[in-house]
């Protein structure tokens, strides 16, 4: 191969790897006989990507969240009966349950048309194309977006408020948005946003329109429910039903198993005592195998 050659071969290489990168690969036809798809970003938009193994909790498996989780089977349910329902905000202590919580649902609801679909927070500009999608289809559609936080003047953020609130465009009537946070305001606050006004150098004239804007998009959710910390006992009855599912008796031994646990976490949640169980009972059949 001579070198004129060569070069050439290199430049046509370069010119495709940049034609590829303006013109959108073609996306993947939709598996629509799954009840779950994960929204996979491409360089322009992105496409669903059936989720062929969803997560097999069920709402009986999440606990001492009773009301919380009443109150979501309902909305849920108000949804798929075609009636009047609200967008989602599960917030609060890591570990309680909202993600399992929204999981669960899935399991319960599939049955009778409710499908879920996972967004990356990063991804959520995309949202309009997403409901495009799934507008005109008869099943009803979750889509679910875990640990929401934005950033200051972040694109995602206005696209979400789209799908809340509608634009010119009427809200599709298949389609809520369930999500999950850590934080109660979903933008960051700073102590800049406390003080009465700025100075001349380029201070914003009325700073509490600015406080107002970012503390109102967890207020775009019509349901907003929190989520505390559990309790000794309540850990350690989570612990029992987790081990109860491996076939493994909580016995004395598992209870002092499962507290020494908590401690090396220095924290007690629903996460940590499916964490244990599952450390637990792996330790134990390897012990008897030896």
């Amino acid at each position: 191969m001579s070198d004129a050659f060569a070069q050439l071969l290199a430049r046509a290489e370069r010119l495709v790897a940049k034609l590829e990168a303006i013109v959108p690969a073609q996306a993947p036809a939709v598996d629509w006989t799954a009840t779950a798809w994960r929204w996979v970003k491409q360089s322009h938009g992105g496409y669903l990507q059936a989720v062929q193994h969803p997560h097999a909790i069920t709402l009986d498996d999440i606990q001492f969240i009773d009301h919380q989780k009443q109150e979501v089977a309902r909305n849920t349910q108000q949804f798929l009966q075609g009636l009047s329902a609200n967008h989602v905000l599960l917030t609060g202590a890591r570990g309680t349950g909202k993600s399992s919580l929204i999981k669960a649902l899935l399991n319960t609801f599939a049955e009778h048309g409710l499908r879920l679909i996972e967004v990356e927070k990063q991804d959520l500009v995309d949202l309009p194309q997403i409901v495009q999608l799934i507008r005109d289809r008869q099943e009803k559609f979750i889509v679910f977006c875990d640990d929401l936080t934005f950033e200051a003047n972040d694109a995602s953020y206005k696209a979400l408020k789209v799908v809340l609130d509608g634009s010119v465009e009427s809200a599709s009537p298949n389609v809520l948005v369930y999500a999950t946070s850590n934080r109660k305001n979903l933008m960051p606050e700073f102590m800049a946003d406390n003080l009465a006004s700025q100075d001349s150098n380029g201070g914003e004239v009325r700073p509490n329109d600015t406080i107002e804007e970012k503390v109102a998009l967890a207020e775009r959710f019509g349901l907003w429910l929190s989520f505390h910390g559990f309790d000794q006992d309540a850990y350690l009855a989570i612990a029992a039903h987790w081990l109860s599912k491996l076939d493994v008796a909580f016995d004395a031994a598992a209870e002092k198993a499962a507290l020494d646990f908590s401690r090396t976490r220095g924290a007690r949640s629903g996460r940590i005592a499916y964490q244990f169980a599952k450390d637990y009972a792996g330790r134990l059949r390897l012990q008897s195998a030896v």
